[in-house]
């Protein structure tokens, strides 16, 4: 084998040596973090339990991590549980998935039209800025003491942030592949499919996250109003009635739920993007 060849050979086997060893560090590390994360929670629940037991805080009204266990194993044992839980997801699910779609529809009428942008932006800013909470009569005088007003509350509080954030995310798109396309003689369509979207790929996958959170308080906020059944009717009902333990409970539930909720948009994000490379 020749000098060349000799010094290739090692020289690749140098760079695989270091790509691997670069992998192990990276996967230790998320290893680390993880674990530094869970100790963190660990840690917080047992704080919390030793301050109610040592009378540091007011139980009554802090609850403690062994009355909320037992609460959630009542809520369990008579299955209603599940049914506030499925209630509050699928009205959450709806409203995430209807402003995401209807507020990326609109942000790209307003880039494909300057003239519509132009005319809506101040009116956009100004409903962004209003406090949906002031609407809720409103919408339940509109769309009726149910679902549907939960529904509108959420999309409410979603929509114009996703309108927003996306429309922010195709003006940026570089004006130069934009230019290049037009020399080639592609129109506004194409212009959109092959250069604007893929390019703003990442600031609708950031408006998706957003909105993961955004959707559940409004869904929350809503049943605070209307509604009969769902995590936020149990929240609202614990506090009526001085069962903090309910009230605990859910809202444990609930960021337990929007954190799945949200971990499964980032994987839906990870496979779009590993599908693309």
């Amino acid at each position: 084998m020749s000098p060349k060849r000799i010094m290739k050979s090692e020289n690749e086997k140098t760079f695989s040596n270091e790509h691997e060893q670069f992998i192990k560090n990276v996967r230790k590390r998320k290893i680390i973090v993880w674990c530094t994360q869970l100790i963190v929670l660990i840690l917080f629940f047992a704080f919390w339990e030793i301050a109610a037991n040592l009378k540091w805080i007011d139980s009554f009204l802090t609850s403690q991590p062994s009355r909320v266990w037992n609460t959630f194993l009542k809520l369990h044992g008579d299955g209603s549980l599940y049914q506030h839980i499925g209630i509050t997801v699928g009205e959450t699910v709806a409203g995430f998935v209807s402003g995401t779609i209807l507020g990326t529809l609109i942000a790209i009428v307003l880039w494909w039209s300057d003239f519509i942008s132009e005319v809506l932006d101040p009116y956009l800013v100004i409903l962004n800025s209003l406090p949906k909470v002031a609407l809720g009569p409103i919408f339940i005088v509109w769309a009726g003491a149910g679902v549907t007003a939960i529904l509108t509350m959420a999309l409410s509080i979603s929509i114009f942030t996703t309108i927003i954030g996306v429309y922010s995310g195709l003006r940026e798109v570089d004006k130069e592949k934009i230019t290049l396309l037009e020399t080639f003689g592609a129109n506004k369509r194409q212009i959109l499919q092959k250069v604007v979207l893929p390019a703003s790929f990442p600031t609708i996958m950031n408006a998706l996250k957003i909105n993961v959170g955004l959707s559940w308080v409004g869904v929350i906020m809503g049943e605070f109003l209307v509604s009969k059944a769902g995590l936020g009717y149990l929240i609202v009902y614990g506090s009526q009635v001085f069962q903090l333990d309910l009230v605990m409970t859910s809202v444990i539930i609930l960021a337990v739920a929007a954190a799945i909720m949200y971990l499964g948009v980032a994987y839906i994000e990870k496979v779009v993007l590993k599908h693309r490379s």
